[in-house]
């Protein structure tokens, strides 16, 4: 069953300043900035935290891989979600390094 809806799963280890944010179902250009919104939160909660985001189990766009690499090779999110420029350890998961939707459709089950 597939759906456009985005949901998140953010998991938090603060003795091991770690997060995983999992996202499942539709990842967009548009909805993309939900997953920055939850990445600017986890990495509020301590200082240095290493943010892991996993798009393995989602549908992605092809532009919006493009977006969070520039954030994981800058290590910063966009000064329009974050105007101060904090620093993030930001890596990312993706099925095939972040297939494309078109491919990703007919692997549908």
């Amino acid at each position: 069953m597939t759906t456009d809806k985005l949901r998140v799963l953010a998991r938090v280890d603060l003795d091991c300043a770690k997060a995983q944010v999992a996202a499942q179902g539709h990842v967009t250009s548009t909805s993309v900035h939900g997953l920055y919104d939850v990445m600017k939160r986890a990495n509020s909660l301590t200082a240095g935290m290493a943010l892991e985001l996993d798009m393995t189990q989602a549908r992605i766009e092809p532009d919006a891989p493009e977006e969070l690499q520039a954030c994981s090779k800058s290590h910063h999110l966009p000064a329009r979600v974050n105007p101060l420029q904090a620093d993030y350890r930001l890596s990312n998961l993706a099925r095939d390094t972040a297939a494309p939707l078109a491919a990703m459709a007919t692997q549908a089950p």
